[in-house]
């Protein structure tokens, strides 16, 4: 009877403290379960912080790959596209006694063309003859004695290179200078030669 009146009127009976109406209890960890808490909080955190490092240099690692590719995309085509330009060099320089003919004005305009288009595309020809060696550009494929240039100088351009951008694509095939070998010094040096032989032999 009082409990159904209990009901009607809603007065808590006093086995159920009024504080605790409509709440729900939490059980607050203490000692070890506290430590042992508090331990996987900073693994998982620890997790995180790793997971967001490396996904962002995954980001990093995307971006300049894309950037790669934009730059660099056409490097196979204009690759390819290189013996062309030095068949039509060739071409010319075979034809230098007749430039009046049609056709060899043809071909020269047809290069000029070609170039300007790659230019676009950042293709550019290396520099070589009368410059100083720099094998990061060049590659000497032989050396000529000359006394009236100085030493490690393009003498010569057997086939021209080129850049893509920043980028060497093709190296200069050239020939590069010494000093020749005045004929005191080579005595002298065969001199020594025979000196140590002699020396060793003892």
């Amino acid at each position: 009877m009082k409990e159904a009146e209990a009901k009607e009127t809603g007065v808590v009976s006093p086995a159920e403290p009024p504080e605790m109406q409509g709440e729900e209890f939490i059980e607050v960890p203490q000692g070890e379960e506290l430590k042992r808490l508090s331990a996987e909080l900073r693994e998982i955190n620890d997790k995180y912080l790793r997971l967001y490092a490396e996904f962002e240099n995954y980001k990093k690692r995307v971006n300049k790959d894309k950037e790669e590719l934009v730059k660099y995309g056409n490097e196979n085509l204009l690759y390819d596209l290189l013996p062309v330009i030095d068949n039509l060099d060739m071409a010319l320089q075979h034809a230098s006694n007749d430039v009046s003919s049609g056709l060899v004005q043809g071909v020269e305009i047809t290069l000029k063309e070609l170039r300007k288009t790659l230019e676009k595309f950042g293709l550019t020809p290396i520099e070589a003859s009368g410059k100083p060696f720099d094998p990061l550009v060049h590659h000497a494929m032989t050396q000529v004695e000359r006394d009236d240039v100085d030493e490690q100088i393009i003498v010569e351009e057997y086939r021209k290179g080129y850049r893509l951008r920043d980028k060497v694509l093709r190296p200069s095939l050239v020939a590069v200078s010494k000093k020749t070998l005045s004929e005191p010094v080579r005595e002298e040096s065969e001199e020594r030669e025979i000196i140590k032989t002699i020396e060793e032999e003892l």
